[in-house]
């Protein structure tokens, strides 16, 4: 497993704004759900556990073939 790179500014109640290497995106927090403008999100299950998941509605076009 490789070193990720990230920062975190809040910028407003339960909304994050994350900077990585890959570019830059808004998190919004409510409860045990958070869901981000990348089209994903997690669930917190309990301390320490969490489920990720892509949100309805995604699709790649990337290595599509004709």
């Amino acid at each position: 497993m490789g070193l990720a790179f990230y920062r975190r500014k809040r910028i407003g109640r339960g909304l994050n704004l994350n900077f990585s290497k890959s570019g830059a995106s808004v998190t919004k927090k409510v409860g045990p759900l958070s869901l981000s403008s990348r089209r994903r999100g997690s669930i917190r299950l309990g301390k320490g556990l969490s489920w990720r998941f892509k949100t309805v509605g995604t699709t790649t076009t990337r290595g599509s073939r004709k």
